[in-house]
């Protein structure tokens, strides 16, 4: 039986491969650690669950992704995102271990009218976008059996994310204010999680980096309102720009990414992003 180890178990991706784990118990044993059981910057603690697992695959599902402290904590930020992604690149090439490193679509500024594909000119704006890049470009760079997949505004049923923080919002407040000229993919953690596996399962690897988001784009302030609509809530949405909303990290103004070189290779249709976020917000509502 193939061993799968899940770095970052606890987190919202994490959380999201221990719900659909049982359907793969056949064939796999989950190995899934939190920060206490392995703290990807301790590398003594990253060799000794390698050394007593063996993992087949390993899955990095924990990151730095305060991407407003990350200006005022870049050297905590580099340490995750990059030098522990690093170690964990080591120790897997180290073990034959097939590496699944989840990045982000803040590896690129934003500024084009296109969809970004894997290929394209990498300029993050930030320290949380410079970290990430960094952790991919080490990890390729160490282990050549390593699958890169970038992702796009992450949310699904745990931990702290915007759809959750926005019912939170609506249940206290009568208006809200949205930014309405940032474009990007909201993706459902569960979707991903599920791509994951499709990858682990498949036949024949190919490595490198993919895309991964649910489709098409849409602006902050489109993706409220719809959370608003599926959770039956009556709050009033004003959209603001991004002057209107100052935050210490600059976001990218446009970071939708090209999702056919992973449909190609790999076979994996990405979901339609309101039918995904409605599933969400049933689940929360209920």
């Amino acid at each position: 039986m193939k061993k799968i180890l899940v770095v970052g178990g606890n987190g919202q991706l994490g959380n999201c491969i221990r719900k659909i784990a049982p359907d793969f118990e056949l064939d796999y044993e989950f190995i899934f650690t939190d920060s206490q059981t392995l703290d990807i910057t301790n590398e003594d603690q990253i060799n000794t669950v390698f050394t007593e697992n063996k993992p087949d695959y390993c899955i990095n599902a924990s990151a730095y992704t305060a991407v407003d402290l990350a200006e005022t904590e870049k050297e905590k930020a580099f340490a995750v995102n990059a030098e522990g992604v690093a170690s964990l690149a080591q120790a897997c090439k180290d073990s034959k271990t097939t590496f699944i490193h989840v990045s982000t679509d803040y590896v690129f500024d934003g500024e084009t009218n296109l969809s970004y594909s894997e290929d394209d000119f990498t300029s993050p704006i930030g320290v949380y976008g410079e970290s990430k890049l960094k952790g991919e470009e080490l990890a390729l760079e160490i282990n050549p059996k390593t699958i890169i997949l970038r992702t796009s505004w992450l949310y699904s049923e745990f931990n702290k994310n915007f759809v959750k923080t926005m019912l939170n919002l609506f249940s206290q407040k009568d208006e809200l204010g949205i930014v309405a000229d940032q474009f990007g993919q909201p993706t459902n953690a569960n979707d991903l999680a599920e791509a994951i596996m499709n990858i682990i399962e498949a036949k024949e690897k190919k490595y490198g980096v993919f895309h991964f988001s649910n489709y098409p784009e849409t602006t902050w302030f489109e993706f409220a309102e719809k959370i608003a609509e599926f959770s039956k809530s009556s709050v009033k949405l004003n959209p603001l720009t991004t002057e209107q909303y100052p935050t210490l990290a600059k976001r990218p103004k446009r970071s939708t990414m090209s999702l056919d070189k992973i449909e190609e290779v790999y076979k994996i249709e990405p979901k339609y992003w309101e039918n995904s976020l409605e599933e969400c917000v049933t689940i929360l509502t209920q």
